[in-house]
């Protein structure tokens, strides 16, 4: 692990809950300033096509809260090939700040992203796209399984860093195969760090698992952590549960 893992809090299921009712709370805007009060070091949102949590005026909303936090980050997942590079392109074009894009594979009704790029198949269609993005500036980010073979591709192709998809190591937690997906994902990271890829990671992380992932899974420069988060935050408040998750990060220093 780098002595600089940040943590950056996705908001979807803060968006999920408000989506139930009209009456705009709880509000995106107020969870992320609690986050990044807390210590969080950047903001990740879902923007989907249905605007099942996400809704596209949130975007540019949390994008404007950015701007009086220098230094935190933006990261905005999807899928390029259907809405994200439209919501991308809009902030870009009203020069507001995001730093990031991460792209996710995911079918427009996907319940949840549960699968990595597929390499070389979805190589060559990437490749303007990630051109694109780094036209804008943006670092970008794809969304991996924990994989040793497509890393020096994905590198050849001009992305910047992967995601590992975490969530088969989170189901292992606890269970026989926990040290071998371990395993698995040290040796993954160790292959994208070899390719000259940087490393984040995401899905499924909590406080019961993060430690331990983190102090055996090399180099990870960033964890995407949304529902687990949320979740504890419903019992603890956005500040406890934040600062804990910090602790969790520094703990794997340890």
């Amino acid at each position: 692990m780098t002595d600089t893992t940040a943590l950056s809090v996705n908001l979807n299921k803060v968006a999920t809950v408000r989506n139930t009712r009209h009456l705009g709370i709880p509000s995106l805007t107020r969870a992320a300033s609690l986050c990044l009060q807390a210590g969080a070091h950047g903001i990740t949102v879902h923007p989907r096509p249905d605007e099942r949590h996400i809704r596209d005026r949130d975007v540019p909303e949390l994008a404007t809260l950015l701007q009086a936090w220098p230094g935190r980050e933006y990261n905005i997942e999807g899928n390029p090939f259907h809405n994200l590079m439209d919501v991308v392109g809009r902030l870009v074009a009203s020069k507001l700040p995001v730093h990031q894009v991460t792209f996710v594979p995911d079918a427009q009704g996907q319940f949840t992203s549960d699968h990595g790029w597929n390499f070389p198949l979805d190589a060559a269609r990437l490749k303007p796209l990630i051109d694109q993005a780094h036209a804008w500036g943006l670092r970008v980010s794809l969304f991996m399984d924990a994989e040793v073979a497509p890393m020096a591709a994905v590198k050849a192709l001009g992305a910047d860093r992967v995601e590992l998809y975490t969530e088969p190591f989170a189901a292992a937690w606890g269970t026989a195969t926990q040290a071998a997906q371990l395993a698995r994902f040290a040796a993954a990271a160790q292959a994208a760090l070899a390719a000259g890829l940087g490393l984040n990671a995401g899905h499924d992380l909590n406080r019961d698992n993060l430690t331990a992932f983190l102090a055996q899974v090399p180099g990870v420069s960033e964890v995407s952590i949304g529902h687990a988060l949320i979740a504890d935050a419903l019992e603890l408040g956005y500040e406890a549960t934040v600062k804990d998750y910090l602790r969790c990060i520094h703990a794997a220093k340890a």
